[in-house]
């Protein structure tokens, strides 16, 4: 496992460290009243009733005595890097051998006021209804999409997660788990964070959003 786990973090270091601070708020985007356009889904959107606003997604060992805290905004460019090129790194050397609890928390800076809230509506109510497993590919797929978000890409990303794409691009157009969202940004306010994405091991913030930094921390901590 050691010789693997090295390997890994070789490769994930290689990356790069583009901007390892994150992203610092200024905002950008409409207001976001438009109404989506669902493309060719063609979905008839009505407001959601009464969306799961406790769900949170994890992964990995739910009894682990090492909790990872990631916030992230939907929007943030350093956000996508850090899931698509170093979370699989952390998901594929701690989560799938269950030495750690992973927690996704929303930290919606925004970015941009257009769509930080609406995709992270989407996402949850995606897990919420399919799992936390579909919640994380919904992400992943989604933040492919960043800088060309839609009605559209919303639905191909929950449709990646093997969900509904009309319910998450309704979940979107109605913001319908905003108020987990902001309840997500209230406690990482209290947590000090300034910045997205914003890593916490048992609590403490790690300094960067690398996968080499994120586990030599969750290694001092196991």
């Amino acid at each position: 496992m050691e010789r693997t786990r090295r390997s890994l973090l070789a490769g994930a270091a290689s990356i790069g460290v583009v901007g390892a601070a994150g992203c610092l708020g200024g905002g950008s985007g409409d207001d976001g009243s438009n109404t989506l356009d669902t493309g060719e889904y063609d979905c008839d959107l009505t407001e959601p009733a009464d969306p799961d606003l406790e769900f949170r997604p994890v992964i990995g060992d739910p009894d682990s005595d090492v909790v990872v805290q990631a916030f992230e905004d939907f929007t943030c460019g350093h956000c996508a890097t850090y899931t698509l090129e170093h979370f699989p790194t952390i998901r594929e050397e701690y989560i799938a051998s269950g030495e750690i609890r992973y927690e996704h928390w929303d930290f919606p800076i925004p970015v941009n006021e257009a769509w930080a809230v609406p995709v992270a509506s989407a996402a949850r109510g995606v897990g919420a209804r399919n799992g936390s497993e579909a919640f994380f590919t919904f992400a992943s797929t989604a933040y492919e999409s960043q800088g060309s978000y839609s009605g559209e890409a919303i639905g191909a990303a929950a449709e990646a997660a093997g969900a509904d794409p009309c319910a998450a691009i309704a979940d979107a157009q109605f913001a319908a788990y905003e108020e987990a969202s902001m309840s997500d940004r209230s406690e990482g306010d209290s947590m000090g964070i300034s910045g997205t994405p914003t890593i916490f091991v048992n609590g403490e913030a790690v300094d960067t959003y690398e996968a080499e930094t994120i586990a030599a921390a969750i290694d001092e901590a196991l």
